[in-house]
């Protein structure tokens, strides 16, 4: 307080003058239209300025909210877009036999929703089970060529064993431009290449021809594409063709399938069992 005396009683004619200025200043402001609209207009300037700030710090105050209402959003879209079951109803198609004129088989269109080919025994889910039509030993064919038989189904899914499974699936298949058939396999080292044996040596063979499902099983129809010869050797263990055969189908990026229902297979099992009896009765 006495420094401020003193400086007060040391600056008199100084401070003096700044009161009289700051009275000369109000007078002129509150006595003068254009002074007092000027000042208006700063005020109402620096009002819009200081509101500005104040309106940011209550909105930034806010984004929590804001954050936690978009999440709830986002989550509300998330399990309406892929929380609920898009998959479209079963299109059973029916075929025709060419030969016969009659029905042999219908397949299933399917989606598939799990997938593995770096396994020996590899399998793959889809979305098809028993309200679908879809049992045990039905075999599924991709849009290029076969992809698995099924080994296991539910209500809604079917567990479908890959072509990629080493000593778990045996396609009877043959070659297309002579008719000779034998036995596809997996050796598992490479997912675009299966072996087909029991092919005799004698059959002449070329790179790209073409590997086909003989028929001769209940589980694919006859004539459906497999993939082209790759390459091919002679096994010295039981001196027929080895021969590799190069998948028309990628397994990796596998996404529709159908699954081919035989309506002749409980027929060709009652008599094949019949044979079967036959060859006990002979061995007896």
């Amino acid at each position: 307080m006495g420094f401020l005396l003193r400086l007060f009683s040391k600056n008199a004619l100084f401070v003096f003058f700044i009161f009289l200025q700051i009275i000369a200043l109000v007078l002129i402001f509150s006595k003068n239209a254009m002074q007092k609209s000027w000042i208006a207009g700063q005020s109402a300037a620096l009002n819009s300025w200081v509101s500005g700030y104040i309106d940011e710090g209550v909105s930034y105050l806010k984004l929590k909210q804001i954050n936690e209402d978009l999440v709830a959003q986002n989550k509300a879209l998330m399990i309406e877009l892929y929380g609920k079951d898009g998959s479209k109803k079963p299109v059973f198609r029916k075929v025709h036999d060419t030969l016969g004129g009659g029905q042999i088989y219908t397949f299933v269109d399917g989606e598939i929703v799990f997938n593995s080919i770096n396994r020996r025994n590899n399998y793959f889910t889809i979305n098809r089970g028993r309200r679908d039509g879809v049992f045990p030993q039905m075999g599924v064919m991709a849009p290029k060529g076969v992809a698995g038989i099924v080994i296991n189904s539910t209500d809604s899914y079917a567990l479908v064993q890959s072509v990629l499974s080493v000593n778990r699936i045996r396609i009877n298949a043959s070659l297309k431009k002579s008719g000779y058939f034998g036995t596809l396999t997996w050796s598992g080292d490479n997912s675009r290449v299966m072996h087909l044996a029991d092919i005799p040596k004698y059959v002449a063979l070329k790179i790209g021809d073409t590997i086909v499902t003989d028929g001769k099983s209940a589980i694919f129809p006859k004539g459906v594409m497999i993939g082209t010869i790759a390459g091919y050797s002679v096994d010295n263990k039981t001196g027929f063709w080895d021969i590799s055969v190069e998948l028309s189908e990628k397994m990796g990026s596998l996404s529709k399938v159908y699954v081919v229902k035989s309506l002749k297979k409980a027929e060709v099992q009652k008599i094949q069992d019949t044979l079967q009896a036959v060859i006990k009765k002979e061995n007896d």
